[in-house]
């Protein structure tokens, strides 16, 4: 399996304006690409890289493999886009948002990430030495630091490219790691996982990790950042993009946590994880106003992320399942009505009288769902006579 490692560069002030100036040197070169590709209508590698090869190298100073990773990355810039309007999620043709993505060619920020591949870029893991291709030629000997785990990883499996990111201010290679996958075991039974807003998560143990927490911290950011868009001041803005990646490495770190958790039970227990399919949950429901802003900025899509490739990473069984009704059908008589759900947080069963908080009553229904489709999918093929 892929798994990414960031690690922090301890650049001089001279490495770093030589960073800086490559960053906007491939930029400047890939957002011209990307208008020639629009204007020429092609979007394959090879077509485009004959057009602009030659005047990457020498309009904007790239060497021969710079060049070609520019082009890669307008080329994939392009695929995505396309993958993005073919699943509809920027609406349809009509739509002003699909209209606007398609009248004009892509751009790049001036400091937007730059793969490099092993011809640019050579690691000294002993060292913790990177040596990179620049604008001002070959950089040597540019420091990096990582926790321990992270550079063990780093040593062993990195694979293929490596991203150069600059971050308020800041320097990161991001690389690319080929992890072997330990063989999936097959599971005595599941832990349903049901994901929601006030409970981030709640197993089919009955344990629950409260989103209560989480909630009140992003009201205070929202509240500090209406504050600071009202002054509309240069330093203002700062704060502000400070503060939504501050909101964004909290909300990371508390999915890693609870899936953590949830992997290592499922583990050490034997048994494999369900969880509710939820993609497109955004399109189906119907929200006011005021819980528009929560359920936009509620991490459910992160955290199953989290345990999907945790899980992979454990061998642990990992498995989506139907959504529909988990919170309203009664787990033992399987009777399903939306008064069964009286209250958010209670369930009653209107036929058998089951009683039990509504969550865990909902993962209790995922695990169920995950016996069933685990059985399908695993049902050996008869082959006919």
């Amino acid at each position: 399996m892929k798994l990414v490692v960031q690690v922090k560069l301890l650049p001089t002030p001279d490495q770093a304006s030589a960073l800086e100036a490559t960053l906007r040197a491939c930029n400047r070169a890939a957002t011209w690409a990307a208008e020639v590709a629009f204007a020429q209508n092609i979007k394959d590698r090879n077509g485009l890289q004959k057009l602009v090869y030659a005047d990457m190298k020498a309009t904007f100073g790239l060497s021969a493999q710079p060049a070609v990773r520019a082009v890669k990355k307008v080329v994939d810039a392009y695929a995505a886009l396309a993958a993005t309007l073919k699943a509809g999620r920027l609406g349809p043709p009509t739509t002003k948002r699909h209209r606007k993505a398609i009248s004009a060619p892509l751009g790049f920020r001036p400091t937007a990430a730059q793969p490099f591949d092993d011809r640019c870029l050579s690691w000294k893991y002993d060292a913790r030495r990177v040596s990179i291709w620049t604008v001002d030629g070959r950089m040597k000997d540019v420091k990096y630091t990582g926790s321990a785990d992270q550079l063990k990883t780093l040593a062993q499996f990195r694979k293929g490219e490596s991203d150069l990111v600059q971050r308020s201010g800041k320097w990161y290679l991001i690389a690319t790691c080929e992890i072997p996958e330990p063989e999936v075991y097959e599971p005595v039974d599941f832990i349903g996982v049901d994901r929601g807003i006030a409970n981030l998560a709640t197993t089919s143990d009955a344990v629950n990790y409260q989103g209560r927490g989480l909630l009140r911290y992003r009201s205070w950011s929202a509240r500090k950042r209406a504050e600071l868009q009202r002054r509309n001041t240069r330093s203002a803005n700062r704060r502000l993009a400070r503060r939504a990646e501050k909101e964004h490495r909290h909300a990371t770190h508390v999915n890693h946590r609870i899936s953590k958790e949830i992997v290592a039970v499922a583990q050490r227990t034997g048994r494999g994880i369900a969880v509710e399919q939820l993609d497109g949950i955004r399109e189906r429901v119907r929200l006011r106003g005021d819980q528009r802003a929560t359920l936009s900025s509620w991490p459910f899509h992160q955290l199953g992320a989290h345990l999907a490739y945790k899980a992979r990473q454990a061998g642990v069984p990992y498995i989506e399942v139907d959504p529909s009704y988990t919170s309203q059908r009664c787990p033992r008589c399987g009777h399903t009505e939306r008064a069964n759900r009286p209250t958010r947080d209670h369930f009653r069963c209107r036929r058998c009288g089951l009683a039990g908080l509504s969550d865990v009553v909902a993962g209790v229904n995922v695990r169920n769902r995950a016996r069933s489709a685990w059985a399908f999918v695993t049902m050996p093929v008869l082959s006919a006579a």
